[in-house]
């Protein structure tokens, strides 16, 4: 194929991905919608980036490489990028040399001549410090220290934390593929999303390699180092398909703990891939990690949970099938923008109810109504659609997206409900949606008008009530 036939394949891609929007329109658009117009870029989108890392857990200091595989979306004459907390030191475009420029979270790459629109560029950013967490209104979020003596590294980027550890364009619905070269002392572990395809010995450290082919957001690229035990199970896949390999990593000291409490994955994916459809990716995984979490977080293939989540009774287990969840709903099938982060959170959260019901403890239905309950006693003053960004992460966002599922299911009865679900799902794998399509999506699927009892629901800052009783 040749240089010229691929730009145009490339250009007609990035064009696709826009939606039908022209390029200016989705900028302007872009600026005006984004919780957080701070961080990202509609100047580019990414295809692939290559990171390659060295980490001394000793200085916590970090060496990297980005190799960023774009397409302008407009003539640029510079490349901007989300960059925290770590200085770059040079950078090069389509191999020429460009000049940078760092302020405020942000990495300018000035290319010798402008990236004309529809152009395939890669960016070479070399760029190095010691990482640390960004403040953010959730909280420190993105790469942190783990264990007693700080000699492990975790990453937990929701919603803003990518940049803490490397450039990026850092929007939900900007996805990429991602290879990962990681180099750490030779009696430290390097985890990442995807697949280990490569880990070889290089004098005193080891490199480990990972490939994910995605397609995956910037906050749900992650990175583990330190000392783990491992186990490999492989869970049923579809009929006729590949199993799925899973693969959990875990301090020593609770091993055993660890494999009992995470022990029903291969159950939750056979179960969630009846319910939802095949699942997306190569591969599956948890990683305990030696420090105490807030929260679980649902990286991509990899979901990280806290030493604390474990206690060898499986106390925790709702939040082992939340994590597990969003590898359809947020990962697989990811958000346009912060605002509709109901259509992950609110998914994953009635996953956990589906789990419940099917391991014959409380039904969806009962935990429906106990929610429901709970939430009519608190202040109405919540649009599930349009929470604001400092709500994208209240308890409420969660149950009251979860009971606008479960009312949705009272109304069409299971055979239609699963069917929008998994319509949803396959129509949207590895792409992004928001929730006016859903809205479409449901009513499509379902040949029936709720838009109206959806509509109440997501919109409304009223609580509605749940339908009585299951349509027959």
């Amino acid at each position: 194929m040749t240089r010229c036939t691929r730009r145009s394949l490339v250009r007609v891609a990035a064009l696709s991905a826009l939606g039908g929007l022209a390029v200016a329109d989705r900028e302007t658009t872009g600026r005006r919608d984004r919780y957080f117009p701070q961080h990202g870029s509609y100047g580019h989108d990414t295809l692939a980036y290559d990171l390659r890392i060295a980490y001394d857990s000793v200085s916590g200091r970090l060496a990297g490489t980005a190799l960023i595989q774009a397409v302008a979306l407009r003539p640029l004459d510079r490349i901007e990028l989300d960059l925290s907390r770590l200085s770059a030191h040079a950078a090069h475009v389509d191999g020429r040399a460009a000049r940078i420029r760092q302020r405020q979270g942000k990495l300018y790459v000035m290319p010798s001549q402008p990236v004309a629109a529809g152009e395939l560029f890669t960016a070479r950013v070399r760029y190095g410090g010691r990482p640390a967490p960004i403040r953010s209104p959730f909280g420190s979020i993105g790469w942190d220290r783990t264990g007693d003596s700080h000699d492990g590294t975790l990453v937990a980027s929701q919603p803003l934390g990518a940049p803490s550890w490397f450039p990026c364009n850092d929007r939900p619905d900007d996805k990429a593929a991602y290879t990962f070269r990681v180099t750490v002392p030779r009696d430290r572990q390097a985890l990442a999303n995807g697949t280990l395809t490569e880990c070889r010995s290089e004098g005193s450290t080891e490199v480990w390699t990972y490939h994910h082919p995605g397609p995956m957001a910037t906050y749900l690229a992650a990175l583990y180092t330190g000392r783990f035990q491992h186990d490999s199970v492989l869970a049923p896949g579809p009929p006729g398909g590949k199993p799925i390999p899973v693969h959990n990593a875990y301090p020593s000291r609770i091993a055993e703990a660890a494999r009992h409490d995470l022990g029903r994955q291969p159950d939750m994916l056979r179960h969630f891939s009846e319910l939802f459809g095949p699942y997306p990716f190569e591969a599956y995984g948890a990683v305990v990690v030696d420090a105490d979490l807030g929260a679980p977080v649902e990286n991509q293939t990899r979901a990280v949970f806290g030493r604390n989540h474990i206690d060898g009774q499986r106390g925790w287990e709702t939040l082992v099938a939340h994590e597990l969840a969003h590898q359809w709903f947020g990962n697989s099938v990811g958000i346009r923008e912060w605002r509709h982060i109901w259509l992950n959170e609110g998914f994953a959260t009635y996953a956990e109810w589906l789990w419940s019901e099917h391991i014959g403890e409380d039904s969806a239905d009962e935990i429906a109504r106990r929610e429901w309950r709970g939430l009519a006693k608190r202040t109405q003053n919540l649009r599930l659609a349009e929470p604001g960004p400092r709500r994208i992460f209240d308890d409420r966002l969660y149950n009251r997206g979860a009971c606008t599922l479960h009312a949705l299911r009272l109304t069409l009865g299971d055979e239609r409900f699963f069917a929008v679900l998994r319509g949803w799902h396959a129509a949207r794998r590895g792409r992004i949606g928001d929730t006016a399509t859903f809205i479409s999506h449901a009513e499509t699927t379902a040949t029936e008008a709720v838009r109206p009892l959806l509509q109440a629901w997501l919109y409304d800052k009223r609580l509605p009530d749940l339908p009585a009783r299951m349509a027959s």
